[in-house]
């Protein structure tokens, strides 16, 4: 099956925005794989990174304020963060406090760093800087290493 021209532009765009913000949200996805799919059909690697970024930003700023005004609820039946997740966040948090926000992109970790940042009263404007600047370097270095292998 030929996968080029399977998600035209307008909607590859779209998905992405959304699946890049569930990924830092309720569901257990990956977004990478779809921007990695839209640069090789042709999407240009800047509005990618741009629009990946922007969704996964904006769902870690759900998480943080599910941590911010949440509850256990919350945290255990939609994020399904379990004891250990959310031990391990703290930790992390602990040791190297705001700059642990850098690795919000990081599997297993990233969402409970967010939780955990809004639990604790992080200031949202240095949240805001942290949280996309890690994000947005991932996803550079993806568009980065994928078009490098289009070469």
């Amino acid at each position: 099956m030929d996968m080029t021209g399977m998600l035209s532009p307008p909607y590859g765009l779209v998905s992405l925005f959304g699946l890049s913000f569930l990924a830092s949200t309720l569901v257990p996805l990956g977004s990478e794989w779809l921007l990695i799919l839209l640069i090789v059909q042709g999407q240009p690697a800047p509005t990618a990174v741009a629009v990946a970024t922007l969704g996964n930003s904006l769902g870690a700023v759900t998480t943080y304020l599910i941590g911010s005004f949440g509850s256990d609820y919350l945290t255990g039946r939609l994020l399904r963060l379990s004891d250990r997740d959310l031990h391990r966040a703290r930790t992390v948090y602990r040791r190297f406090g705001v700059w642990s926000l850098l690795l919000s992109w990081v599997p297993v970790v990233g969402d409970p760093l967010c939780l955990v940042a809004g639990a604790l009263r992080t200031s949202l404007p240095l949240f805001l800087v942290l949280v996309p600047l890690g994000k947005v370097c991932r996803y550079a270095a993806l568009a980065f290493f994928t078009l490098q292998g289009l070469r």
